[in-house]
C-alpha cells in the first residue's frame, strides 16, 4: 500500500476491490500511514477503472472520536476521493481470532480471574461475528442498492465490555471477578493492558482510547437490505473457538496459528518476542548450512551454557531436555527432534520453523530464513516467537526477558560470524 507502483498491476482487470488495510499496528504515525495507503490504492483504482471499492472501517462515535476511529472515517473520505462508488461497512467489535478488541477479551479472561477494571468497561456496543461481517461483506457487492452508501453493521446485542468479558468466561469455563475503578484513565489502562495481554502495545493504545464511547450500530437499513442471520456474541465466541481448533496446519509460523500454539485455546493469540534482520557477508548456500546443523553436538553457536542449562531444567521438570539430540548433523527433515524442539517445515536452502517441546507456561517457535543479496551476501532473519497461557506465561516472559533479549542478538551474529569465517576459510 505504501508502494503505489505495485497497486496497478493487480488492480487490472479486477471489477470490485476490498480495502480491508489497517496501520493501527504499525510503529511510528499509524494516521499518516492510513492516508498514504488510502490515497495510493484510491489513485490507482481509478487509473485501472475499478467499478467499486468495499471498505471496512469503524463505528463513529457521538461527538469528537478516537485517533483509531477518526481514522477509519477519514481512510473512508480518501477512497470516495477518487470517484469510484465506495461501499462503506462500520463494525465495532469483531468476534473472531486475531480481532484486537475480541483478542484483549480473551487475554483479560485467560490471565486475570479477578480483575479491577477502569470506566470503559461500562462502555457498550454490538459485537459482530467475524462470519456474519463477511457474509455482509460478499453480499454487499452483489448488491447495487449498496453502491457508494455507507452503513453501519452490528450483532443483535447492545453489550457493555464487562458483560463481554464475563459471557467469554462461561463460554470457556473460567472465572471472571470484575472490581471497577474509576481512577484508571484510558491512558494508564492501556498501560496495564500492556503489561498484562500478549496484544502488542501499538494496538491497545489506539484501542483504548476508542472504547470510551458508547458504539451502537444503526443497522436498520442495511438489515432491511440485506437480511442475513445475525448471531449472538456467545454464539460467536463458541464459533470463534472451534473454527480455530479446526484450522489448518500452516506451513510455517504465523502469528495466531493454533497449531504453533500447541492447539491449546487458553495461549494467547498474539506473541512477545524478537526478529532480528542481521546481513551477512557470505553465501546464503553456507549460511544455510549452519542452520540445517543447528543443534544437537553443533549447538546453538552462542551461549551454549544458558542452552545446556535450560535443558537440565527441563529435565528436572518432567520435560525431555536436551537428551535427544539430532537424527543426523548435518540433514534435516520436517518432524525431526533437534533436542528440545520439533521440526514443523524445512524449505531447503529458505528457512526453517521449529516450535518447542520443552515445558514452558505457553508456546515458542523458532524460525530461521535466509534471503540471498548477491553471490557472496545474503541477510539471515531470526524469529523467535512466545505466545504466553495466563499469568504464569507472563511471568516467564518478563522473568526471562533480559536473558532471552541477551540469546536471540547474540545468535545470529554468532551465525554471521562463523558464516564468513568458513568464507575466509
Amino acid at each position: 500500500m505504501l508502494n503505489p507502483e505495485t497497486l496497478r498491476p493487480v488492480l487490472r482487470g479486477i471489477d470490485v476491490a476490498y480495502y480491508l488495510v489497517h496501520s493501527m499496528g504499525s510503529r511510528g504515525d499509524f494516521q499518516e500511514r492510513d492516508r498514504i495507503g488510502a490515497r495510493n490504492f484510491a489513485e490507482a483504482a481509478r487509473l485501472e477503472g475499478v467499478g467499486r471499492i468495499v471498505y471496512l472501517g469503524g463505528l463513529q462515535p457521538q461527538g469528537e472520536a478516537s485517533a483509531h476511529l477518526e481514522s477509519r472515517r477519514e481512510t473512508g473520505e480518501l477512497l470516495r476521493a477518487s470517484g469510484i462508488p465506495v461501499t462503506e461497512l462500520r463494525a465495532g467489535i469483531i468476534v473472531g481470532p486475531g480481532s484486537a478488541a475480541f483478542e484483549v477479551i480473551r487475554d483479560l479472561v485467560n490471565h486475570l480471574p479477578v480483575m479491577t477494571t477502569p470506566r470503559w468497561v461500562t462502555s457498550r456496543s454490538q459485537p459482530i461475528a467475524l462470519g456474519d461481517l463477511i457474509e455482509y461483506l460478499c453480499q454487499v457487492a452483489e448488491s447495487p442498492a449498496t453502491a457508494g452508501r455507507t452503513f453501519d453493521v452490528g450483532g443483535p446485542e447492545f453489550l457493555s465490555y464487562a458483560e463481554l468479558l464475563r459471557q467469554f468466561a462461561q463460554v470457556t469455563g473460567k472465572r471472571c471477578h470484575i472490581i471497577p475503578l474509576p481512577v484508571l484513565t484510558p491512558r494508564l489502562s492501556s498501560y496495564w493492558l500492556d503489561l498484562v495481554t500478549s496484544v502488542p502495545a501499538s494496538v491497545v493504545r489506539p484501542l483504548i482510547d476508542g472504547l470510551r464511547h458508547d458504539l451502537p450500530a444503526d443497522d436498520a437499513e442495511i438489515r432491511r437490505l440485506l437480511p442475513i442471520a445475525l448471531h449472538t456474541y456467545r454464539e460467536a465466541v463458541e464459533t470463534a473457538l472451534r473454527e480455530e481448533r479446526l484450522a489448518p496446519l500452516p506451513s510455517r509460523w504465523t502469528e495466531g496459528a493454533l497449531a504453533f500454539r500447541g492447539y491449546n485455546p487458553d495461549v494467547s493469540f498474539y506473541s512477545k518476542g524478537a526478529r532480528v534482520q542481521t546481513p551477512v557477508h557470505a553465501p546464503a548456500e553456507r549460511v544455510w548450512e549452519l542452520i540445517a546443523s543447528i543443534g544437537g553436538n553443533r549447538g546453538y553457536y552462542y551461549a551454549d551454557v544458558l542452552w545446556r542449562l535450560r535443558g537440565l531444567l527441563d529435565r528436572c521438570v518432567g520435560g525431555v531436555g536436551m537428551r535427544r539430540g539430532r537424527r543426523h548433523p548435518q540433514d534435516i527433515r520436517a518432524g525431526d527432534a533437534v533436542d528440545f524442539w520439533r521440526v514443523v517445515e524445512v524449505d531447503p536452502g529458505k528457512r526453517l520453523t521449529l516450535v518447542a517441546e520443552m515445558k514452558v507456561p505457553g508456546a515458542a517457535a523458532l524460525e530461521f530464513e535466509v534471503i540471498p543479496s548477491g553471490d557472496d551476501a545474503c541477510t539471515l532473519v531470526t524469529s523467535a516467537r512466545f505466545h504466553p497461557a495466563g499469568l504464569p506465561g507472563l511471568l516467564y516472559w518478563y522473568l526471562l526477558l533480559p536473558i532471552h533479549n541477551q540469546i536471540f542478538d547474540g545468535m545470529p551474529a554468532a551465525m554471521r560470524r562463523a558464516a564468513e569465517a568458513g568464507l575466509r576459510a
